[in-house]
């Protein structure tokens, strides 16, 4: 009886083949892996959690948004010069992130701010005027931007890392990504005699407080 059984066994094996029975244990993986119902941003716990996490990511995609049309607005000037392929390689991870950001907002149902309308012409007017003033005054207004959005990214980390740093991990990543590509093109703005321009500071100054207002109205509007 125990050799027909084994007989059995060896028989039913090669019905069965290795491969099904490799194709079984990889049709079970994803049943394991989709046990959460979201990718970057959990579902909110209650009204207080939704209005932050709404908050966070509308300011964040105005402000990738608003960052594309500088780009956009300094390629217009300056695309045909010498510094046109530095603009457009910022510019291009700057798509990426406004791409991430319009994924995110889909996915957790989140309004955009209403001011879209208004940050397409500004941002654009900004990035050609400041583009106006040479290849300094570019580099000089995307270090203004990315400085001011560097440190706001920084402290939604601290936020977020102060809330629940194992809920919000996908989240996390994200921001902490796009806020080293955002610190690397301040930097690159540095590199390239952003400081040079006459009237560095009160340039800088002027468009970190615009940047700051545009910050707090897209939260909110």
């Amino acid at each position: 009886m125990h050799r027909a059984a084994h007989t059995a066994v060896y028989s039913c094996s090669k019905i069965v083949g290795p491969a099904m029975i490799r194709q079984c244990l990889k049709c079970r993986v994803p049943q394991q892996l989709s046990s959460r119902a979201y990718s970057v941003v959990p579902t909110p716990r209650d009204s207080e959690e939704k209005e932050m996490l709404h908050r966070i990511l509308r300011v964040d995609h105005a402000g990738e948004y608003g960052a594309n049309r500088i780009y956009a607005g300094q390629m217009a000037v300056l695309g045909r010069s010498s510094l046109g392929p530095l603009i457009q390689e910022m510019w291009d991870q700057e798509k990426v992130h406004l791409a991430k950001f319009n994924e995110i907002l889909a996915e957790s149902r989140v309004r955009p701010t209403a001011l879209l309308p208004f940050w397409n012409i500004a941002g654009f007017v900004l990035g050609a005027s400041s583009a106006l003033l040479g290849k300094e005054g570019a580099m000089a207004c995307t270090v203004a931007v990315e400085e001011s959005i560097s440190e706001h990214y920084n402290s939604q980390i601290r936020a977020l890392m102060e809330e629940d740093p194992d809920r919000y991990t996908e989240l996390l990543q994200v921001i902490k990504e796009f806020r080293d590509d955002e610190i690397e093109h301040h930097d690159t703005g540095l590199e390239h005699d952003a400081e040079s321009v006459p009237g560095y500071w009160i340039l800088k100054n002027a468009i970190q407080l615009g940047c700051k207002a545009a910050i707090y109205a897209s939260q909110r509007i």
